[in-house]
């Protein structure tokens, strides 16, 4: 792993609390921190669509960090003024020296 890439700072967050809405249906805060790290936030695809008659937005990023084996994926990766939900987590070559999350932009 190359340590010069991680230049991201994230605060990784999983589910906190729940509240219901009007209608009875569970809303989930991301609100209990997991970790702080360093990592590389690389975006790998991007597009817009039009569902509904509204222009939608879909960016798919690669977050790379040191090996953890607490994270799992429906957590959350906040990065400045953004927020990636993850999909999946991988350990490319099952060594445990570094973490792929594969995300989504939360827009």
């Amino acid at each position: 792993m190359d340590i010069g890439k991680l230049r991201h700072r994230l605060k990784i967050y999983d589910k906190g609390t729940v509240t219901r809405n009007g209608t009875g249906e569970e809303i989930a805060a991301y609100d209990a921190l997991v970790a702080t790290v360093w990592g590389a936030v690389e975006p790998l695809s991007g597009r817009e669509f039009l569902e509904a008659t509204q222009l939608q937005a879909d960016v798919t990023i690669r977050i790379i960090i040191r090996y953890r084996n607490d994270i799992r994926p429906e957590m959350r990766v906040v990065e400045g003024a953004h927020t990636y939900h993850i999909e999946s987590v991988l350990d490319q070559r099952g060594e445990r020296k570094e973490v792929h999350l594969m995300c989504h932009e939360v827009l």
